[in-house]
């Protein structure tokens, strides 16, 4: 049988090959040497601030000795939380992942463990420690898969947000496990739930699935809001602080999120009868700050949107209109400019528009597409890159029709580097069919430049599927 070494025998030839006392060591280490003698003859054990107090002592780099504690510490005596869990928070600031996944395999045997590694779990990402959080959660979640507590249903929507990137692939498969588990969790988390779970597949354009969720969301938004104005006590109201915004906004969001399916699919009456909707907000009983910020929010969406419905649907006379209102508008974010510049980009291609006069004022606004966006909620990470991208190759299809071809292809390297990193590949194969159809007017530079970047991603494909990347 295969001898496991100790933390306790390495220390103590440590101490013989350098010739150390138990005081000395102990000075070095900032340990008296009580507790170093106790740690070396094996009378005592040891916490994870002893051992990195022992491991920079003996001159090792930090958590060189994590795997031996699992060994010495958790896998060869019973669980003990209390040392578990501030070797958890340990391997955590060290980014030490492999560790605290070999941790939580060794105890999630006993289900009597979830609540306390959940509990770390939420600590974890409210610190921003997300991929150390996932883990945990995945833990708790595969030991609960059982067990149908509301506690499973958290951790897989907890799962679900952390996970949800980049990769619009993962991201369907993200949002088609966790959509299973919206109905377990408390009726007021459902909604943030359902509004998260809405934002991803409006960012995939899968428009079925964001109707359905967003009428999900508005029918129990709305018996949620009843009820709180039927009960108006304390319990309704810490309730309702449970949600991400004021209660009224998700049946509202509803009705936007049901207009942006009208939109993409083409039924512009339609959508402009949800518009009307949230834009109508009498009903709304609140008055206090919060609410007036979300009202006014509305309001100013609802009014660019009921230009955008009849702009695209052809009026083109609202394009001044439209215009007008941009330059009215204050306080627009970034992602607001370029939406509103992609409105307009669709518009143009749409109906042979032109509108080089009007681009002119987005020169800042476009020169932003190829940066990174900010983190923050579900509809920033997702619904707003995916508008970047589409973006850029619409102001590159507009470019390139007017023989512009510098900034179109320029423009149309963006959208494609976009769309890899996106993984759509509906958008990539839209960008390089454009690229064939006006590389004839492209410079040499500009042609190694696609093509290099296309055999990358050939490149990286061929490594992801495991063929060999050779010819025949």
């Amino acid at each position: 049988m295969k001898h496991t070494p100790t933390i306790r025998a390495e220390l103590d030839r440590y101490l013989k090959q350098e010739g150390l006392s138990l005081t000395q060591f102990g000075h070095i280490a900032g340990m008296n040497r009580g507790i170093v003698s106790a740690i070396v003859t094996g009378n005592k054990s040891m916490s994870i601030n002893q051992l990195d107090l022992i491991t920079e002592a003996m001159g090792l780099p930090e958590g060189y000795f994590y795997d031996l504690f699992i060994e010495n510490y958790i896998i060869d005596t019973p669980p003990n939380m209390r040392r578990i869990e501030p070797f958890l928070f340990r391997c955590a600031e060290l980014d030490k992942l492999g560790t605290i996944r070999q941790v939580v395999g060794t105890i999630m045997d006993n289900l009597l463990y979830s609540p306390k590694l959940f509990e770390i779990a939420e600590t974890l990402l409210a610190q921003g420690r997300h991929n150390a959080a996932l883990l945990l959660y995945e833990g708790v979640a595969e030991a609960e898969k059982y067990q149908h507590s509301e506690r499973l249903a958290i951790c897989q929507y907890r799962i679900f947000t952390i996970q949800v990137g980049d990769d619009q692939s993962r991201n369907l498969s993200a949002a088609t496990i966790f959509e299973a588990f919206v109905e377990r969790l408390d009726e007021i988390n459902q909604l943030d739930a359902l509004k998260d779970l809405a934002n991803v597949y409006r960012s995939l354009r899968k428009w079925d699935k964001v109707d359905e969720t967003a009428k999900k969301m508005k029918q129990k938004a709305k018996a949620q809001y009843s009820l709180k104005h039927q009960q108006k006590n304390r319990e309704c109201d810490e309730t309702n602080k449970q949600l991400s915004r004021p209660l009224f906004v998700y049946i509202s969001y509803a009705d936007l999120l049901c207009a942006s399916v009208c939109e993409a699919r083409g039924d512009y009456d339609q959508a402009l009868q949800y518009t009307y909707a949230y834009a109508n907000l009498d009903w709304v009983k609140e008055t206090d700050e919060d609410t007036q910020y979300w009202i006014g929010l509305f309001e100013h969406w609802a009014k660019a949107n009921v230009i955008v419905n009849k702009l695209l649907s052809g009026d083109i006379n609202v394009l001044q209109d439209y215009v007008e209102y941009i330059d009215a508008s204050v306080d627009t974010t970034q992602e607001d400019r370029v939406i509103q510049l992609l409105n307009i980009m669709i518009a143009a291609n749409r109906y042979k528009l032109d509108v080089n006069n009007i681009i002119k004022r987005f020169e800042k606004d476009i020169a932003s597409l190829s940066q990174e966006l900010a983190s923050g909620d579900m509809y920033t990470q997702q619904v707003v890159p995916d508008y970047f991208a589409w973006c850029g190759y619409e102001l590159a299809y507009y470019y390139l029709n007017q023989g512009i071809y510098s900034d179109g292809f320029n423009q149309l390297f963006c959208a494609m580097v976009k769309a890899h990193i996106l993984n759509n590949e509906t958008y990539f194969i839209n960008c390089m069919g454009l690229f064939v159809r006006f590389k004839v007017h492209a410079v040499p530079e500009t042609k190694t430049e696609f093509y290099n970047f296309i055999e990358k991603v050939w490149e990286k494909n061929v490594e992801k599927s495991g063929h060999a990347n050779r010819c025949e």
